[in-house]
C-alpha cells in the first residue's frame, strides 16, 4: 500500500473541504439550534455540488455518477465528518443497492436523484428489529400486479420529507434468512405510506429520524429492487461500504476536532504557561494523534481492499468502523475536556460533535456487532 495520498484525491479532499467551509460552515450552527434544515436550501447546495461534479459520488458512471474509485470516496466521506449529517446530505451519497436497479426504474428513480429533484430514504430498522435482520416483522403479500405491505418502520433517516423509500420486507417466511426478504420502492403519495412521527434525539440535529406505518400499502412489481428473494443480498452488498463511510467520517470528526484545540493549547495560558506545555494536556494530545493515526490506517487499508476486490474487505471494514467510531468519542472527550468549560458551551462546535459522533457505534452494526464478527473471523482464519 502506498500511504501517501495521490495528487488527485489531494485535489478532491481540498475541493470538498474549501465547499464546506464557505457553503456549509456558515449554517452549521443555525440548523443544530433549530433542528431544522430548509429543504430548498438543500436543494439549491445540491445543485452547487452537482457542478463540482461530485454529485452521487458513490455512484457508477452508469447511473449517472463520477465512478469514483473507493479510495477517492472515502477521502469525500472523511472530509464531509467535519459538517453535520443534514449538509453532508449536499453531497448526495445515495443507497449502494441503486446499484441494482432495471433499465426501467433508472429511468423514473434514478434520474431524479441524480438531478437533485427527488430524495431518497432507506426504511431497514422496527422496533423490534435493527441489527437482528431474522426478527424484521414487516411483510409483503404477493397479490395481483404487485404485493400488499403492512408493518411498522422506525429510525429512519430522512423519511419526512423523502420522494422515495427502499423498504425491506419479508416475502417468504418460511425461507432461510437469506432469501425470506425482498426490497420494494415505494413512492410518496402512496397512501399506504403514513409517516407517524418524528424523534427528539441527542445529536444529528437537521437530520431527522422518524416512525413510519406501512398499512395495506400496495406496490407494484415493477418497484421491485433486484428479484423476489434477493433482500438480504441486497442489503448486504453495500453493508461493508456503508461501515467504511462511517469510519471515515470519524476520522473527519477527530482531524477536525483536532484541528479546533491546537491553536486553544497554544494560545492560551493558565498559570503563565501555554496549555500545550502542560504534560497533561500532552498526553491528551498524544493519544488523539495516534488514535487518529491508526484509525486513518484502518479505512486506507479497507479502502484498498475494496478497490482490490479483495474478500478481505467485509472484515477490515469492520474493523475501522469498530475502532474509529470509539476512537472518535475518545478524543471528542479529550478536546472537550481541554477547552472545558468553553468547549461544553455551544459557542464552539465541540459540543455538536461530541453529540453527534456518538451515533455512529450504533448505526450501521454496533460495536458490539463489529466485534462479534472480527471474533469469529479470528477463530475461523486461527
Amino acid at each position: 500500500m502506498n500511504f501517501e495520498i495521490s495528487s488527485e484525491h489531494r485535489l478532491i479532499a481540498d475541493t470538498v473541504r474549501r465547499f464546506i467551509k464557505e457553503r456549509l460552515a456558515p449554517f452549521e450552527a443555525g440548523i443544530d439550534a433549530a433542528d431544522e434544515i430548509d429543504p430548498a436550501m438543500l436543494r439549491a447546495l445540491k445543485q452547487d455540488v452537482i457542478a463540482l461534479g461530485l454529485f452521487g459520488y458513490n455512484m457508477p458512471a452508469a447511473l449517472g455518477g463520477p465512478e469514483l474509485s473507493v479510495a477517492a470516496q472515502s477521502v469525500i466521506d472523511e472530509e464531509l465528518g467535519r459538517t453535520t449529517m443534514p449538509l453532508a446530505e449536499a453531497f448526495g451519497h445515495l443507497p449502494g443497492s441503486l446499484r441494482l436497479v432495471n433499465e426501467a426504474q433508472r429511468e423514473w428513480l434514478i434520474q431524479p436523484l441524480m438531478r437533485a429533484e427527488a430524495t431518497i430514504a432507506y426504511a431497514l430498522t422496527e422496533p423490534g428489529a435493527g441489527s437482528d435482520l431474522s426478527a424484521i416483522a414487516t411483510r409483503a403479500e404477493k397479490v395481483s400486479g404487485g404485493w400488499r405491505l403492512n408493518g411498522t418502520k422506525h429510525f429512519i433517516s430522512a423519511a419526512e420529507h423523502a420522494d422515495f423509500l427502499l423498504v425491506l420486507a419479508v416475502t417468504a417466511p418460511q425461507e432461510p434468512l437469506k432469501t425470506k426478504l425482498t426490497t420494494f420502492i415505494i413512492e410518496r403519495g402512496n397512501p399506504g405510506w403514513k409517516n407517524l412521527r418524528r424523534f427528539r434525539k441527542m445529536g444529528w440535529h437537521g437530520h431527522p429520524l422518524s416512525e413510519l406505518a406501512l398499512d395495506d400499502c400496495f406496490v407494484a412489481d415493477s418497484h421491485v429492487l433486484a428479484q423476489p428473494g434477493q433482500g438480504f443480498a441486497t442489503m448486504m452488498a453495500t453493508i461493508n461500504n456503508d461501515r467504511l463511510m462511517v469510519a471515515c467520517k470519524c476520522v473527519g470528526i477527530a482531524q477536525a476536532l483536532t484541528d479546533l484545540v491546537l491553536p486553544h493549547v497554544r494560545q492560551r495560558k493558565t498559570f503563565g504557561t501555554a496549555l500545550g506545555e502542560h504534560q497533561a494536556i500532552q498526553l491528551m494530545l498524544a493519544n488523539n494523534d495516534v488514535e487518529l493515526d491508526a484509525a486513518r490506517l484502518l479505512t486506507q487499508k479497507a479502502a484498498y481492499l475494496a478497490d482490490q476486490g479483495s474478500s478481505e474487505f467485509r472484515i477490515a471494514a469492520s474493523r475501522a468502523k469498530l475502532y474509529a467510531s470509539e476512537m472518535a468519542g475518545r478524543v471528542a472527550d479529550n478536546v472537550m475536556q481541554i477547552f472545558g468549560g468553553a468547549g461544553y458551551m455551544a459557542d464552539l462546535p465541540v459540543e455538536r460533535f461530541y453529540r453527534d459522533v456518538r451515533a455512529f457505534r450504533i448505526g450501521e452494526g454496533t460495536s458490539e456487532m463489529q466485534r462479534l464478527q472480527i471474533a469469529r473471523h479470528v477463530l475461523l482464519s486461527a
